[in-house]
């Protein structure tokens, strides 16, 4: 809660004294211990806390989630379990879970923009992991998003097909994995900011994602960046901060 909030909340007798005090004591943090909960990041920096649930146990999450719900905080989980998910919705009955992207996301309302959207592109269907938990991402980030997959290099006409829906886009979103061709390929061609998010899809000289890394990174095509190897949700952080611009 900000200090307005806590503010009304105590006028209104919501909160007592002591409990308005304590929140005041530490404005924007959650202590739970083993965590703490950025509750202004969203008012900060566009970005809401999101749970990167690799790593954690499955009562840790359970507990950040059952948290962040009784401060009313919209809900992102990445990197999630199928287990993690059965724990959840036991606080959250609510919460969707994604299991491709391997999200779990629950809002309070809804609040989708109708008009600039972001376009997210795969290259390949082994992409659509990476792809998906951008596309989750931007959606929970009140971003319209649609997609367009399994179009890469190796049959580029499909591409044009969708070519329309792709330069219309505000913002695109290239994951690709093998060589990484496809973000120049899209780069090359439209005048919009297009964010490379390289895969670690591929044979073994991909080196896990790296050849399709460095590819998008000495990129020709002007208006190119790049994200970390797999990173979709950090590449719907970037779209959704220019989408809103």
């Amino acid at each position: 809660m900000g200090f307005r909030d806590i503010l009304e909340k105590y006028k209104n007798g919501a909160i007592g004294l002591e409990e308005a005090l304590s929140h005041l004591a530490k404005p924007g943090i959650e202590d739970m211990g083993f965590a703490n909960i950025d509750t202004d990041r969203r008012k900060r920096t566009g970005i809401p806390e999101i749970i990167y649930a690799s790593g954690k146990t499955t009562e840790q999450v359970r507990l950040i989630v059952e948290r962040m719900y009784e401060k009313g905080l919209d809900i992102l989980a990445t990197r999630v379990t199928a287990e993690m998910f059965e724990a959840v919705k036991t606080v959250v009955p609510d919460a969707v879970y994604n299991s491709l992207a391997r999200t779990i996301s629950y809002k309070h309302k809804e609040e989708i923009s109708e008009d600039n959207y972001i376009a997210i592109i795969s290259a390949g269907t082994s992409d659509l992991p990476v792809a998906e938990e951008a596309a989750e991402t931007a959606r929970f980030l009140n971003n319209r998003v649609i997609t367009v997959y399994d179009v890469g290099v190796a049959g580029i006409h499909r591409l044009f097909h969708k070519w329309d829906i792709i330069r219309n886009a505000r913002v695109i979103i290239v994951v690709a994995g093998m060589e990484g061709a496809l973000a120049s390929v899209v780069g090359g061609l439209v005048d919009k900011p297009v964010i490379g998010v390289p895969t670690s899809i591929g044979y073994g000289a991909s080196f896990q994602g790296l050849a399709a890394l460095l590819s998008m990174l000495n990129s020709c095509a002007s208006g190119v960046s790049v994200v970390n190897i797999d990173n979709g949700f950090g590449a719907a952080c970037q779209a959704s901060l220019i989408n809103k611009l």
